[in-house]
């Protein structure tokens, strides 16, 4: 049967050419393309598109996104900075005022401490007028009386009015300061 096939096959093939396929062959070829072209024209091309559609409604929407995104970035960096901004002049403010302050108490210590040293100089100065006219209330008794006593001894009596006595060491003492006063 494969010898008649061959033969056969060799009959047709010298009369017709092995490039150009049968009529049938063609027709048949032509209904089947026709179908599956009027499948994929009706079925399979609209769900192409309806899928393109929404892949490409999906980019759009995210790239609305990225820049609504992009915008609402560059919105909190204008608005970060602007804080930055003021946060560094409220720091700066706050230094300056500081700064003041620190000069006011070195101030009002420098006041304090002024008054304080004023005080107790002006206390010192009276705590030695004090002792002065205690030492010079002290020096007057003991110099009256050794004065008294000295005088007593060149004249030859004692002096007993202490009134009188005490009269004459005022006056002798009172020409002495009269004397160092002149002095100077």
């Amino acid at each position: 049967m494969l010898n008649a096939l061959v033969a056969y096959a060799a009959e047709e093939g010298a009369a017709s050419n092995p490039l150009i396929p049968a009529w049938y062959d063609i027709i048949w070829s032509a209904v089947c393309f026709a179908v599956i072209l009027f499948v994929f024209w009706r079925v399979a091309l609209p769900k192409m598109n309806d899928l393109l559609d929404k892949r490409a409604a999906a980019i759009e929407g995210n790239i609305a996104k990225a820049d609504e995104a992009q915008r609402k970035a560059e919105a909190a960096l204008e608005e970060y900075t602007a804080q930055l901004a003021a946060a560094r002049k409220e720091a700066g403010e706050i230094r300056d005022a500081a700064r003041e302050d620190g000069k006011k108490i070195v101030a009002e210590a420098k006041d304090t401490a002024s008054a304080e040293a004023s005080r107790l100089t002006a206390a010192a100065h009276s705590q030695i007028e004090a002792e002065r006219q205690t030492a010079l209330v002290s020096l007057r008794s003991e110099v009256g009386t050794l004065a008294l006593d000295l005088a007593g001894g060149v004249i030859g009596e004692t002096l007993s009015d202490d009134a009188k006595a005490q009269a004459v060491v005022d006056r002798f003492l009172a020409d002495l300061e009269a004397s160092e006063k002149a002095a100077q």
